[in-house]
């Protein structure tokens, strides 16, 4: 890890490095069934899972990395982990919030492989960002507007969700974080705080990357 970490900052030094696109639409191309996000291990769930793109890491594995090696091929020098969703509030949804750290663990070893096997062909280093997702809440405003001061979630339960996830990309060999598609900066700083603290009790530090979303016309994003 520490020599794809000095790669990674020699090359930044030299030229703009190149991310790989939208991992979301690329499994929407796919067209797959209800069945195909199921698979066996989940072909009992009580609730629907299509749409649970995440879950593809465990149940279609080889779609995953075909849209890795797809974009790497395109000339991507960092792939994201399809982990947009991984996360205790998002896949709440699901009832599969206890699968987080399976998840995220099981996307970054799909990523690490593609990169590498990439890079072994190709004698080019490539990069592989640990995406941490902004999770479907918000911790700026209520999700009641008769009352200004309730939440959904508040910044402990979001740290705790991103330091699970994080670790799990870390201990799969992640060359940085991405704290991704921000729209309340309240949710990025529960993020930046769980992954520092993460970085403290490890020993071990990561760049961090953090990408932002405008939530309306009025070029604006939640703050608090």
């Amino acid at each position: 890890m520490t020599t794809r970490n000095s790669q990674l900052t020699a090359l930044l030094a030299e030229r703009i490095l190149v991310l790989d696109g939208a991992f979301g639409t690329s499994i929407q191309s796919l067209r797959l069934s209800e069945q195909d996000f199921r698979g066996d291990r989940f072909a009992d769930w009580s609730s629907e899972l299509k749409g649970n793109n995440d879950l593809l890491v465990l149940t279609a594995p080889a779609h995953i990395e075909r849209i890795h090696r797809e974009f790497l091929d395109a000339g991507a020098d960092i792939i994201s982990t399809n982990t947009f969703n991984s996360n205790a509030p998002s896949q709440s949804d699901y009832g599969m919030q206890s699968l987080v750290g399976e998840l995220n663990r099981a996307a970054a070893r799909i990523a690490r492989l593609a990169a590498d096997a990439c890079a072994a062909e190709t004698g080019r280093p490539r990069f592989v960002a640990g995406v941490l997702g902004p999770t479907n809440r918000t911790a700026s405003i209520s999700p009641n507007v008769a009352d200004a001061a309730q939440r959904n979630i508040n910044f402990d339960e979001l740290a705790a969700t991103y330091a699970d996830a994080a670790a799990a990309l870390m201990d799969e060999g992640v060359d940085l974080l991405m704290i991704e598609t921000i729209f309340d900066t309240l949710n990025a700083k529960a993020a930046i705080y769980a992954v520092l603290k993460l970085f403290d009790a490890r020993g071990e530090r990561l760049p961090i990357m953090i990408s932002g979303t405008i939530t309306d016309a009025s070029g604006r994003t939640l703050s608090e």
